[in-house]
Formats: structure tokens, C-alpha cells, sequence
């Protein structure tokens, strides 16, 4: 269990952050999905925003214009219902490439889910569908075929989860706007590695007081 700092005007907390597989008191709460699994599953995408843009100015995950700057950038996408899992699939990490070999690479490229989208073309619930930022869709395609790929609109894919990979960063908090000496209210903007967040606690002085995740990365 490792301990973050977060200082606030008059009160100092300490964030326990407990990522599956770590710390064992008090228990841990995950997702049974497997990140490292290497099985390639099927799914389709397409692409929304601009070209080369980021897809929402936001997305349902709440990192608002964080989606604009790295580690974010042009590496986004929302997620259908089945991966978002009501806001706890927010930033997750996921290897996608398509299947045509006439304009997809060979190579996969990660992108981060930071929205959610319909369910895509079948509208089952179960259905699993990407709507990827224009940059992360055309970076699909082989060398000097984006626009071809753009064009095409809708994609057959394989996609499998991963670790996210975070250069010299472990973790960040931001607090959110109306956080008070009384209230805190945190986002989770991004977490390096394959661990899921399962909960977070907070310590003041020496009581552990469990954080209520209310909707995405976010805990009060």
C-alpha cells in the first residue's frame, strides 16, 4: 500500500491508494478482468472530433481539457458500456489495430479511455465498440494511408487490455473545484501500471476513513 500527499489549505490528508494485487488491509474491492491477458478480442471503431484532434473536449470521464495535453493527447477514445462499467473502466488502457492489410499496420496502438460511447453498429449491450479520437484512429493505418482509413468510417478491430505506461509519473490526483477543509472531492487523472483501482482511503492523523467513489475517477 503505498501513501500520497495531498495538502489542502488547513487540513493535511494522506491518500492510501489501493491498487489490486497490493496491500492486503483492509481488503480490496477489483475488477476480475485480467489486464495482462495477451488473447486478442474482436470488437469495431470508428472515430469522432476532428482529424487529428482528441475526440471529446472531455468525455464522460471527467478529465475535461486534460484530454488536450500528454500523457493524454491524441491517444483517447470512448469506450461502450461493457468496458466502461459505469465510469470504473475510465483510464484504462487498451492495445487496438485493425484487420484490413491493404491500409491497417501491423503495429497496435494504446489508447486510454476517457469517454464513453453507444454500443456501437449492432446497439447490443454487449457489444464491445470503440469511438476513437481522429489522431488514434488514423495512427491505425499504414504510413501515409490516415485519410484513407478516416474515410472508411467504421472498422473491424482487435483490441486487448494493458498496462498504461506513464514516463517518470506513478500517479496523480487533481482536486476537484468545491473542495472545501470539509469536503474533498478528487479525480484520479491517470495511474501508471496494471494495477485497477479497487478503493481509496484517506488518514487523518491516525483513523482510516474510506473515500465513496460517486461517479467515474472521481471519490469524495
Amino acid at each position: 500500500m503505498q501513501l500520497f500527499p495531498v495538502i489542502l489549505p488547513t487540513l493535511c490528508v494522506f491518500l492510501h491508494l489501493l491498487i489490486s494485487g497490493s496491500g492486503s488491509t483492509p481488503p480490496l474491492t477489483h475488477s476480475n478482468q485480467q489486464v495482462a491477458a495477451t488473447r486478442w478480442l474482436p470488437a469495431t471503431a470508428t472515430w469522432y472530433g476532428s482529424a487529428e484532434g482528441d475526440g471529446s473536449s472531455g468525455g464522460a470521464c471527467g478529465y475535461g481539457s486534460l484530454v488536450d495535453v500528454k500523457p493524454f493527447k491524441a491517444r483517447v477514445g470512448a469506450v461502450s458500456p461493457i468496458l466502461f462499467k459505469g465510469g470504473e473502466g475510465c483510464g484504462a488502457c487498451y492495445k487496438v489495430r485493425c484487420l484490413d492489410k491493404t491500409i491497417c499496420s501491423k503495429r497496435a496502438v494504446t489508447i486510454i479511455a476517457t469517454d464513453q460511447s453507444p454500443s456501437g453498429p449492432s446497439a447490443k449491450a454487449k457489444h464491445t465498440h470503440f469511438d476513437l479520437s481522429g489522431a488514434a484512429f488514423g495512427h491505425m493505418a499504414i504510413p501515409g494511408h490516415n485519410g484513407v482509413i478516416r474515410n472508411r468510417g467504421l472498422l473491424n478491430i482487435l483490441y486487448r487490455r494493458t498496462a498504461c505506461k506513464y514516463r517518470g509519473k506513478n500517479i496523480a490526483f487533481h482536486v476537484n473545484a468545491g473542495s472545501t477543509d470539509y469536503w474533498l472531492s478528487l479525480l484520479i487523472e491517470y495511474e501508471d501500471g496494471e494495477g485497477d483501482i479497487g478503493s481509496m482511503h484517506i488518514r487523518q492523523v491516525i483513523f482510516l476513513i474510506s473515500l465513496s467513489h460517486i461517479f467515474f475517477k472521481m471519490y469524495t
